[in-house]
């Protein structure tokens, strides 16, 4: 029987017995997308497991406008998916914690690449004990989250602690410790410095969002070694006895950063000095 050509360009799928048309009567890349009506292949056409995503035959990137992420490949150890500065796409970048800075001694801190945030703790120095109790207080503390994108560097100055002194003599006061501008602490007062007997006012921060008062020194005691004020890292050195000579003097470093020098015990007993300050920068990506 002849086929008219004209017919069969005519020929449409309702002339066709289901299933008539198998993938073995079809020529490789017979059927292309040209002859395909938008939105003419549906799921239900579709086998299940038709498109293999793990091979060739599904190429290209998914963009981010479609709910991709428009990367080809995942991104360096530890890092995270974020957005863009732009906040128009995608991308691989460091997050969390990058590191700690500590300042013992004035110096520079200077922005690492890829560090957004840092967190800066800024601790006063301490003020310096006298004897009979009357010991120095602590240095204020102040601590702040900075967003550091627009900054290169700051300089850190850290404070001195207060020297220690023999009864009825004022201990020295403690200095203040500073982040730039932008936070600073002032140092504890020491022993005597506002009324004899008295113990040393502490210090406070300033420029953060916490600012705290440290603690105030101790005053007069007939037979008493008073504690230095205790800071926001810890507590002051050890107090003594006559036995120990100037034990609470001598054994000053086992103390925490910006305490109150701790008195001697009678007035031949030297206080202890205030201790140092310390500024501490975390820094996160």
């Amino acid at each position: 029987m002849a086929f008219n050509y004209q017919t069969l360009k005519r020929l449409t799928n309702t002339s066709l017995d289901g299933a008539t048309v198998a993938a073995a009567d079809l020529g490789t890349n017979s059927v292309t997308n040209a002859k395909l009506a938008n939105g003419s292949v549906t799921a239900t056409k579709m086998a299940a497991s038709a498109v293999n995503l793990g091979s060739s035959t599904v190429t290209g990137t998914l963009p981010f406008a479609k709910g991709g992420t428009s990367n080809t490949a995942a991104g360096g150890a530890y890092q995270a998916l974020t957005t863009n500065s732009a906040n128009n796409a995608l991308t691989f970048a460091a997050t969390g914690i990058r590191g700690m800075s500590v300042y013992t001694s004035t110096g520079t801190w200077s922005r690492p690449t890829g560090v957004r945030y840092i967190m800066v703790q800024v601790q006063g120095g301490g003020g310096g004990g006298s004897g009979h109790g009357e010991s120095g207080a602590a240095g204020g503390y102040s601590e702040r989250i900075l967003d550091v994108t627009g900054i290169s560097s700051v300089t850190c100055t850290i404070a001195g602690g207060g020297g220690g002194t023999y009864y009825s003599n004022a201990g020295g006061n403690g200095n203040g410790s500073s982040f730039g501008p932008y936070l600073s602490a002032t140092g504890g007062h020491g022993a005597n410095r506002h009324n004899q007997h008295n113990g040393g006012l502490a210090g406070v921060g300033s420029g953060g969002d916490l600012n705290i008062y440290g603690g105030c020194g101790g005053s007069h005691e007939q037979r008493s070694a008073g504690m230095g004020g205790a800071s926001f890292f810890g507590g002051p050195g050890p107090s003594g006895h006559p036995q120990g000579g100037h034990f609470a003097h001598n054994h000053q470093g086992h103390s925490s950063p910006g305490t109150g020098g701790t008195s001697g015990y009678f007035s031949g007993h030297r206080g202890a000095d205030g201790r140092p300050g310390l500024i501490i920068v975390t820094e996160f990506y």
